[in-house]
């Protein structure tokens, strides 16, 4: 109810200037002068309710006091039918809450004054050329309890009302609610990329800098040169996580940052370094023409890989890793083969998983409309193998 007053109290201002074109026609009739004064208050109302702004204040207003979920206007400018929701919404609400004010506060002013006859009240009801009186004792409390019952009624009723029309009037239209769904899947297919590119390279980077270590633990006094190179492997790869790091935190924070790190398919002589100092027996098979392989698909193939050669670093039994990248001018082939069963010093749970790896993968080639392979290759190895079509406008 109270929201509704609110709205009422606050046409008044506009009151004054919808009387001057009755004002001016003094020799109208009274009747059309009181029409034309309503008429012309309805077009002012209806015209504040034009602004964008009046309806973001009657949408947090509507949430805060009628207890409406409703989401916030979309920033895009809505379809001229949909804008006219607003100065409805606002005329609706200025007259039921004139109604609501006028005839609530009639029947509690009745059930305060009645009973007793305080401010020397009388009540008379006519009816079909009938009158009666309540007059003094219980007959005047009854009707003053009776009026004050209705006058709770027609504060819920208006309330009611209000809560009824608000999703309609100042909720988000068809229009709007697309454009919120496509901004929904927008953010959520952004996060869950950022999750892909959180888990390939965080998840690469703790893999290889573990091994890492313990390679330099195990050689630091026999090998100290050797041990040295691991130490900066592992210093090249927290890097390049960090850097990733960074711009995942900014996006998921909503800053502006710099551009995503872009490792493509360039950058696979750098991640078989890193490996090679892990003490891993890197064996790659490079054909075709790389350079073609360009933007996106460059880039996830280069994430393909690395995540292919971090499980077999994880699961791997310490053998050679088969790297085969064939590039053809209408396709591009992934493979990583490995050894399976626990490596020289660890055991097979030595590293666990959060088992989003293959499934990660499996989604990421679907989105690029390719095909994908994993499973034992024979009874010692373990092979994922990933044919993904190439556009040369990627």
């Amino acid at each position: 109810m109270l929201f509704a007053v609110l709205g009422a109290f606050a046409s008044l201002p506009l009151l004054p200037f919808a009387m001057l074109p009755a004002l001016g026609w003094r020799s109208a009739p009274y009747g059309v002068q009181v029409a034309l004064t309503l008429l012309v208050w309805a077009a002012l109302i209806g015209a504040v309710g034009l602004a964008r702004t009046t309806r973001r204040g009657l949408v947090a207003a509507a949430r805060r006091l009628l207890k409406v979920a409703l989401p916030a206007p979309a920033a895009a400018p809505a379809p001229a039918v949909d804008r006219l929701r607003t100065p409805l919404w606002l005329l609706l609400h200025v007259a039921i809450g004139w109604t609501g004010a006028l005839v609530g506060g009639l029947l509690l002013l009745l059930g305060v004054t009645l009973p007793g006859g305080w401010l020397d009240a009388e009540l008379e009801l006519s009816l079909f050329g009938r009158s009666a009186r309540p007059g003094d004792g219980w007959a005047s409390w009854a009707v003053g309890l009776a009026c004050l019952l209705l006058a709770a009624a027609v504060c819920a009723a208006v309330t009611s009302a209000l809560r009824w029309l608000a999703p309609g009037l100042l909720g988000p239209s068809s229009a709007e609610r697309l454009a919120l769904a496509a901004e929904r899947e927008r953010a959520l297919a952004e996060r869950n990329r950022l999750a892909h590119e959180l888990h390939d390279s965080i998840g690469h980077t703790l893999t290889a800098t573990t091994i890492q270590a313990a390679v330099a633990g195990e050689v630091l006094a026999a090998d100290p040169v050797a041990a040295r190179a691991a130490l900066r492997s592992i210093e090249e790869s927290a890097r390049s996580a960090l850097e990733d790091l960074d711009y995942v935190l900014g996006v998921l924070r909503e800053q502006e940052s710099e551009t995503a790190p872009a490792r493509t398919l360039a950058d696979l002589p750098e991640l078989f370094d890193r490996l090679r100092h892990a003490g891993a027996a890197v064996e790659p098979d490079l054909t075709g023409d790389l350079a073609q392989v360009q933007g996106t698909l460059s880039r996830a193939a280069y994430r393909i890989l690395q995540e292919g050669l971090t499980n077999a670093l994880r699961h791997g039994a310490g053998g050679p890793l088969q790297v085969r990248v064939a590039a053809a001018p209408d396709s591009l082939e992934l493979r990583v083969v490995n050894r399976t069963g626990a490596g020289p010093g660890r055991s097979p749970g030595a590293f666990p998983t959060s088992g989003h790896g293959l499934p990660g993968l499996a989604e990421r080639v679907r989105l690029l409309h390719g095909e994908m392979e994993s499973g034992a290759d024979g009874p010692h190895h373990w092979r994922l193998a990933v044919r993904l079509p190439v556009r040369l406008s990627a």
